[in-house]
């Protein structure tokens, strides 16, 4: 992974003061992140605060962003197809200018430590869905002087992604599973797929995908979890493209 991040672009825009609605006016938000689902909720948040948001859903793509632009902050999925989360979050933050505010973000709430070890300004556990606790989580990073002023409201607003993201995210791991003869890709799909279960609320499903990471070593275990999950995974797609 490349980690020269330095670049001569402008100074990173400031928030626009006196919009108590919109406390996150004139940020721009890069999410790195995988999901579909995951990435629609940040936008809606995003578009809730009165941010900008720009995705990317490699790490790959997330530096070609930043050679060329230099977010207000950025939101780091932990579990990426091609690296760790926390390599990334450490890259960002060797960069000049830095990044205001760097959060990572996981189904898995025992991420927190990794991320906040590679020197994340804060963590969020999907589902994301409250608005409050979003705009706390990157208000409360940036500093002090970047900070709206006055008081503010907390919203008690929470968000529900399009179901056409889930669609879509639920195609990608079938897609996977069908051709997923590797440990590599095993434990990438689960990893995926426990994630977009905890934000779809669906508890059977993300336990399946859990068993899956524990049953990868044992073969005969590993087959019938893989025919199992990829049954499920029909189910909710059959449903989801039904309603």
């Amino acid at each position: 992974m490349s980690d020269d991040l330095t670049t001569d672009l402008d100074e990173i825009p400031t928030l626009i003061s006196g919009l108590p609605n919109r406390p996150l006016a004139g940020l721009t938000v890069l999410v790195v992140e995988d999901s579909r689902f995951a990435s629609e909720a940040v936008r809606l948040l995003c578009l809730r605060s009165g941010a900008r948001i720009r995705r990317a859903d490699t790490i790959r793509a997330a530096l070609r962003h930043l050679q060329t632009y230099r977010p207000g902050a950025v939101i780091v999925d932990m579990g990426l197809p091609d690296g760790n989360g926390a390599d990334m979050i450490r890259t960002i933050l060797r960069a000049t200018p830095r990044v205001p505010v760097v959060l990572g973000i996981s189904g898995d709430p025992d991420n927190r430590d990794a991320a906040m070890a590679a020197g994340a300004d804060g963590f969020l556990t999907k589902p994301i869905e409250s608005l409050a606790t979003f705009q706390q989580a990157i208000l409360a990073a940036l500093p002090p002087q970047d900070r709206p002023q006055g008081l503010r409201l907390l919203p008690d607003d929470v968000i529900t992604p399009d179901q056409d993201a889930l669609r879509d995210d639920l195609a990608h791991v079938a897609e996977v599973l069908s051709g997923a003869d590797d440990i590599a890709a095993i434990e990438y799909i689960a990893r995926f797929l426990a994630g977009v279960a905890r934000s779809s609320h669906d508890r059977p499903l993300e336990d399946a995908a859990t068993a899956l990471t524990r049953d990868q070593a044992n073969g005969p275990a590993l087959a019938m979890e893989l025919a199992r999950i990829s049954g499920m995974v029909q189910d909710r797609l059959s449903a989801v493209q039904g309603s």
